[in-house]
């Protein structure tokens, strides 16, 4: 079986360097076995790169995309928390946040782009975890998604 890191390769994707920190607030807390990660935008480097509201001046696709980014963010925080992400036994929950346009109400195909990645990169058990997908109004940067994860680790 590949791991995760195979997996991401052959996904087309490579991790980012772990995101700057936007306020007084720690990327990842773990408790017991768990890690707490905090919202992840869909940004590069702390800078926006999917920014304005999904279902007005963004796409759906566009929307999933920026999930994704989201999702890479929050595994690049978790390598640089554990030291390897092999030790991730599954995803719990994500908690999705779209900024949406006025009539919009397709945010969990939005949050999708995220979930299908991990699925992915952890199997249909492992991989899928409980879910919540909301519309807001504004996020930070006028980012289109944010994202916090919940994840179980090896002991």
């Amino acid at each position: 079986m590949d791991n995760i890191y195979d997996i991401l390769r052959q996904l087309g994707h490579e991790l980012p360097p772990p995101p700057p920190k936007g306020g007084v607030y720690q990327p990842v807390v773990q408790v017991g076995n768990l890690l707490y990660i905090s919202g992840q935008g869909a940004t590069k480097a702390g800078v926006p790169v999917i920014s304005g509201y999904v279902g007005g001046d963004v796409s759906l696709e566009e929307g999933r995309k920026a999930a994704v980014i989201c999702a890479l963010n929050a595994l690049s925080c978790l390598e640089d928390y554990t030291g390897d992400l092999r030790k991730i036994k599954r995803l719990v929950k994500t908690l999705g946040f779209v900024q949406s346009a006025p009539g919009f109400h397709d945010q969990p195909a939005v949050i999708n782009g995220a979930s299908e990645l991990f699925r992915s990169l952890l199997g249909p058990h492992n991989g899928v975890g409980a879910r919540s997908a909301v519309s807001c109004n504004e996020l930070p940067g006028n980012t289109s998604v944010e994202i916090e994860f919940l994840f179980e680790v090896r002991e």
